[in-house]
């Protein structure tokens, strides 16, 4: 049970790390937000931390592609950058969403693998392998 429970939490931060321009628009898009805002909706929503380091460097690509644009709000005690999102990323988001979708339906509509017979692995390892031309 520990094992699945740490394999779960491995996969949903490899996925978490590949998908995380897509969540911060996701995020954008509900809201207005600023930097740290966005790093604890983050860790509250998927029980995973991604520091400043990580999220300030991608919230100034996701500006420089033209997805979130940032004004300052010097209401807070202190000044703070706040993202919105653009119709340049609600794009981007609305078809990265389309093309998850069709990669989930995909998976799951996919036949499994049918893994080889006993006789067809022994056949297999018996067969020398091919030389290569020089």
């Amino acid at each position: 049970m520990l094992r699945t429970l740490t394999v779960q939490k491995e996969v949903s931060t490899k996925l978490m790390k590949g998908l995380l321009d897509l969540i911060i628009l996701q995020f954008l898009s509900a809201q207005p937000m600023h930097g740290y805002q966005i790093i604890t909706k983050i860790r509250k929503s998927f029980g995973v931390y991604f520091g400043p380091s990580t999220i300030y460097p991608l919230l100034s690509t996701l500006e420089k592609k033209g997805f979130v644009k940032s004004e300052w709000n010097m209401n807070y005690e202190r000044p703070r950058k706040i993202y919105s999102l653009t119709n340049n990323g609600q794009n981007m988001l609305d078809l990265t969403e389309e093309s998850l979708n069709l990669i989930c339906r995909k998976l799951t509509t996919q036949p499994a693998i049918e893994q080889p017979t006993p006789s067809e692995v022994t056949i297999m390892a018996k067969v020398p392998p091919r030389k290569q031309a020089v």
